[in-house]
């Protein structure tokens, strides 16, 4: 196949892995998130790359330098190059979204089942695709 196409929104309410890589290409990158109640991404900056976030279920919060700001479902988020930021699970339930980084962050078929197994290992983006 050429490219990823799927029904982005069915394969995010569905995941239950803390980071799960979909598809990975030269400049973008695709990757499934599940943050547990209570729970967060952890605060970062990615100095070299953008990075989008879409908020498919739950609630939570994003932090961008500083700037706190309540999200839900159907929520989008940009967060610049440089930018300090974290995104938090405020309410009862996992948090389910994606992200696109630009350009990617991860080795392609990254998956990481829970926060503590992605904190062990990093594993920055090696220029290996998908295709």
């Amino acid at each position: 196949m050429k490219g990823f196409i799927a029904n982005i929104e069915k394969l995010t309410k569905e995941n239950a892995d803390f980071r799960h890589v979909l598809y990975t290409g030269h400049y973008l990158q695709l990757v499934l998130m599940t943050i547990q109640p209570g729970s967060e991404i952890g605060e970062e900056v990615h100095d070299d790359r953008d990075q989008f976030f879409r908020v498919e279920k739950g609630a939570g919060e994003v932090r961008i330098d500083g700037v706190r700001t309540k999200v839900k479902a159907e929520d989008a988020i940009i967060v610049p190059a440089g930018a300090r930021h974290n995104v938090v699970n405020t309410g009862s339930e996992p948090l389910r979204l994606y992200t696109i980084y630009g350009p990617p962050e991860h080795q392609d078929g990254t998956v990481r089942i829970t926060k503590a197994d992605a904190e062990k290992t990093h594993e920055h983006f090696d220029g290996r695709t998908t295709e």
